[in-house]
């Protein structure tokens, strides 16, 4: 799924770490951003920033006017790669932004699962969007972040959000026909492929096989109803062909809606900023 660059930009773009009651609710004197832990059902502590977006920094307005969008990561990123900044930063233009680290992914704790337990870090992140006061809540994923994003709305519905975006997602489990999938299997399923994603990636990977396998992606999409759906995929993904988009698209019904972008490749690397700005409209007047 996605794999990032593995540079990290600096931390010191966002408030120190902390777990204060005031930290805790996202609480910024200023309008910055700001970075806390989150826990999640499980016990996993997830790391997690808060930013209130372009037009509420530095005023007083009410948080509750503007959506936020809750960013769900691909596989071997973070909350600081550059890539998630960057369409943190394109989102923010548009509404408040809550990013996270998956387990197993940078500061996080816990080991990744490769999208089956991340359900529990996505909700812990809505979760606190909510506490920070906005009414409209939005989940936008990438690749494995994608997938999640569908599950987490399919089975999560008491906490619902107003607006899903998949980017790059998988329709199906254990999809092997394309080369980069096939070094991905190779990189979760064997000990050495382990070893590379945790000190070449920086990703710790979980052992143990799914049991049992969770609901796939194709499952989730008819239970989201009648959320809005967005579904976005490049026409030149080199991890999942046009297949997978138009399966999801036609499980999701009329509530879905799909774009296959022309020359686009696979998730947040290859999201080009007008894009990212399309998606930012069209989450602002489908969560209403």
């Amino acid at each position: 799924m996605s794999t990032g660059p593995a540079g990290h930009v600096g931390r010191s773009t966002f408030r120190p770490y902390s777990e204060t009651r005031d930290a805790a609710r996202g609480v910024t004197n200023d309008g910055t951003p700001l970075r806390t832990f989150l826990r999640t059902a499980d016990g996993v502590r997830i790391d997690s920033v808060y930013d209130p977006g372009t037009a509420a920094r530095g005023s007083s307005r009410a948080a509750s006017r503007d959506p936020v969008f809750v960013i769900a990561h691909g596989f071997t990123g973070d909350a600081d790669r550059p890539h998630v900044r960057r369409a943190a930063r394109a989102f923010a233009r548009h509404g408040a932004v809550v990013t996270f680290s998956f387990r197993g992914h940078g500061a996080s704790g816990g080991r990744s699962t490769v999208g089956d337990r991340e359900v529990l870090d996505l909700a812990a992140a809505v979760s606190w969007a909510r506490e920070l006061g906005h009414a409209r809540v939005a989940t936008v994923g990438f690749s494995m972040g994608g997938s999640v994003v569908l599950r987490h709305a399919a089975l999560h519905r008491d906490a619902g959000v107003d607006a899903v975006v998949s980017v790059s997602a998988p329709a199906r489990w254990f999809y092997r026909g394309t080369a980069p999938m096939r070094r991905l299997h190779w990189l979760v399923t064997r000990p050495s492929g382990r070893l590379v994603g945790r000190y070449g990636l920086r990703t710790r990977i979980h052992h143990r096989q799914w049991d049992p396998v969770p609901l796939s992606p194709v499952e989730a999409v008819p239970r989201i109803a009648p959320t809005p759906l967005l579904i976005v995929h490049g026409d030149s993904d080199g991890y999942f062909p046009l297949d997978h988009p138009r399966t999801l698209a036609a499980a999701a019904g009329e509530h879905g809606e799909l774009w296959v972008e022309p020359g686009m490749g696979h998730a947040e690397n290859a999201a080009p900023e007008g894009l990212l700005h399309r998606i930012g409209d069209w989450v602002v007047t489908r969560a209403g």
